[in-house]
């Protein structure tokens, strides 16, 4: 063979294609937003909208450093524990880490309800003398580990736990998880549960409840063109029922003394399927 050839054909096998490209960096600074509908909105199991659909949507500032802020919003139900109020807005920061398979989250979360009011609000059988007064909110610090698909996360209230009098310090331990079948397909789980610290409601029968409870959920999700539509199971075992006045019995209104005051009532931790389209930029 012509050594012309020969060295053409070796040429050939080490030269690096002309439509390659070195991989772009990682941008220092990220700014992505989110917005979805859903056919209601259920908070660590429990209904927000009372049964309602919710508009949601969220913006979120990344850094590489792994710093990040953020902010959601949600459409809520008055009844739900929020006098007056019918919007929740979530502020939060915190750093996160990969390392392989493993990654870390540390944060606080500021959850807000502007324009709830309660005044005088008793709504801690334990602490009788103690009252909720002005606008309804929570102060979290969290941690969470995860590998690959599964997170293990744990919350801890720094202030009164959604204003319940003398309930700071409750906490909440959540497992999820979430596994990519390709195609767009994906499912999901999650299972938590709340330690409500320091509390006491009673019940229309005289037994009483320290609010604390377990809530699950189980969905699945298909990516349609960056549309992420989903359907979930979502149940808890908390006291709802509305026949005996449980705590987790909620009505349609709520006076600012914190008395159910609405014509109609739901156990907001009953078992229902929740659809949701999601999309973000």
């Amino acid at each position: 063979m012509n050594k012309s050839l020969i060295a053409l054909a070796l040429a050939g096998v080490f030269a690096v294609p002309a439509f390659a490209e070195e991989a772009a960096p990682t941008p220092e600074h990220t700014l992505t937003g989110n917005l979805t509908l859903a056919s209601s909105y259920r908070f660590r199991g429990i209904d927000q909208t009372f049964g309602k659909p919710a508009l949601q949507g969220g913006i979120d500032y990344s850094h590489s450093s792994g710093i990040y802020l953020g902010n959601w919003n949600s459409n809520v139900s008055e009844g739900a524990g929020f006098p007056q109020g019918n919007l929740e807005m979530d502020f939060y920061g915190g750093w996160k880490g990969a390392f392989g398979d493993f990654g870390i989250d540390v944060g606080a979360l500021y959850y807000y309800y502007p324009g709830s009011n309660f005044t005088g609000a008793a709504l801690n059988a334990k602490h009788p003398g103690a009252t909720a007064n002005g606008t309804v909110h929570n102060g979290e610090l969290y941690v969470a580990g995860s590998w690959k698909f599964l997170t293990l996360k744990y919350s801890y209230a720094v202030t009164d736990y959604f204003s319940l009098p003398e309930t700071a310090g409750s906490s909440y331990l959540e497992l999820n998880g979430a596994y990519d079948l390709g195609d767009g397909w994906g499912v999901n789980g999650h299972l938590g549960h709340l330690f409500m610290k320091d509390f006491s409601y009673t019940n229309a029968n005289g037994t009483t409840y320290n609010g604390s409870y377990t809530d699950w959920k189980l969905g699945v999700t298909k990516d349609i063109n960056g549309w992420v539509i989903g359907a979930a199971y979502v149940g808890t075992n908390a006291q709802g029922t509305c026949s005996n006045s449980e705590f987790y019995c909620f009505s349609n209104s709520l006076g600012n003394n914190g008395v159910a005051n609405g014509t109609k009532f739901k156990d907001s931790g009953r078992g229902i399927a929740v659809l949701t389209v999601t999309k973000s930029f």
